[in-house]
């Protein structure tokens, strides 16, 4: 008798748990919606990303490449070899694998 109404009330509890979502952002935080990176073969390019850095961490966390974006719409060639990156350009940042 105990199991089952223990049953019931873990039941009933998981069912009364509701989602909590946040909605948050601080007033410091740039929206950086607009910075996109995509990568074609050996190129990456980066758009919306003038006046910031391109920086480039393998799977280890290291980081192997830093690039200055100079301009509005802006591509790389990178002779980078085969693997996963993760590529960063302000407080945006994509994993990107080179194949």
């Amino acid at each position: 008798m105990k199991k089952i109404l223990l049953i019931i009330l873990c039941i009933t509890c998981w069912m009364t748990v509701l989602p909590v979502h946040a909605n948050y952002t601080p007033d410091g935080i740039e929206q950086t919606a607009s910075i996109r990176i995509t990568v074609n073969g050996s190129s990456v390019r980066i758009i919306g990303g003038e006046a910031m850095n391109l920086e480039v961490y393998n799977v280890t966390g290291a980081k192997v490449l830093t690039r200055q974006i100079d301009s509005q719409d802006k591509t790389f060639s990178l002779s980078l070899p085969k693997g996963c990156y993760l590529f960063k350009v302000g407080t945006v940042v994509r994993k990107i694998s080179i194949q």
